[in-house]
């Protein structure tokens, strides 16, 4: 009952109970944060991870300019009700070159975390221009005028250095090669070798299906390489962290 008593009059004032707020917030804080500063690295690397191709990371800008991001998220929780529909839960490394990321919390439609490889490029088109011939209860916009707007990738070196600065491992190789690697990806005739070596598993063809390098072109090759990179058949976390 002592107890009680004491408490009561920290509750009845205001400044006593002020100054213990902050005592037990700035307690919380330091224990939370402090341990940060002895990490190296919070993120566990991951075999078969790398930076966006520049036809990837020029869909992926589309992506977010055409607010894809308000109804999908790119983030499957370590639930079975997720993992069982999405696939194997979403790892931090799987965002680490992503300025900014695209985790989200709201779903209107599906988690994209796993999307690539999951639909043709057919399905794609189809589902961009009209969804609602492809999905009958989607209440998605139509993004028809994709395949109208063909890109220049006169400043797509500068896009790559940008995230250059920002941290993501693009090589000077990366950069002066940008353009050629963004032309190289979706012409499927052209010399692909550099843009393989620079980018492993990188996919090489015309995926809107017309000539020229168009904005769908981008944004599906951004989809299509989502949750990709990883091997999960083989894939093993690492238990210390």
């Amino acid at each position: 009952m002592a107890i009680l008593e004491k408490h009561k009059v920290i509750e009845k004032n205001a400044t006593l109970l002020l100054v213990f707020s902050f005592l037990v917030v700035t307690i919380g804080g330091i224990v939370e944060i402090a341990p940060l500063f002895y990490l190296q690295n919070t993120i566990e690397k991951v075999e078969g991870m790398r930076p966006y191709t520049p036809l990837e990371l020029k869909g992926r800008d589309i992506y977010i300019r055409e607010g894809c991001y308000t109804c999908h998220s790119q983030m499957i929780r370590p639930m079975r009700d997720e993992v069982e529909r999405y696939g194997h839960y979403s790892l931090a490394a799987e965002s680490m070159y992503d300025h900014p990321f695209q985790w989200g919390s709201k779903r209107t439609g599906p988690d994209l975390a796993r999307v690539g490889g999951r639909y043709s490029d057919e399905w794609h088109i189809d589902h961009l221009v009209h969804p609602q011939a492809v999905v009958p209860e989607s209440i998605m916009p139509s993004y028809a005028f994709l395949l109208d707007r063909k890109i220049d990738p006169s400043n797509i070196q500068d896009r790559v250095r940008t995230d250059a600065l920002v941290g993501v491992p693009y090589d000077e190789a990366m950069v002066t090669e940008a353009r050629a690697d963004f032309m190289a990806q979706a012409d499927p005739d052209a010399d692909a070798s550099g843009l393989e070596e620079r980018y492993p598993g990188a996919q090489q063809r015309n995926f809107d299906r017309q000539p020229g390098v168009t904005e769908m072109d981008a944004l599906i090759a951004y989809l299509q390489v989502l949750g990709t990179m990883v091997d999960f058949s083989t894939f093993e976390p690492d238990p210390k962290r």
